[in-house]
């Protein structure tokens, strides 16, 4: 679905967004609403994206030797 929406974010200025989700069969309530939450998942991917770097730096640290137990605990300790 989010690739109908993306499309017809990037038609959206040849074609009316009306006519675009009438004809993809998509309600125009949806796809205001998906745009609407931009802003939420850049903000989520970057913080998922921050926390992998977190896991990797302390994975590394540990000479790769922490497992899933560990780098938890070592996140919780930090705060995370």
């Amino acid at each position: 679905m989010n690739e109908t929406y993306a499309f017809i974010e990037a038609e959206k200025t040849t074609h009316g967004v009306a006519l675009l989700c009438r004809l993809l069969k998509v309600a125009r309530s949806s796809f205001y609403a998906w745009l609407a939450a931009a802003k939420t998942r850049t903000a989520r991917r970057a913080a998922d994206q921050a926390m992998v770097h977190e896991i990797t730096v302390i994975h590394v640290g540990s000479r790769q030797t922490y497992g899933v137990p560990r780098v938890h605990a070592e996140l919780r300790r930090l705060g995370r």
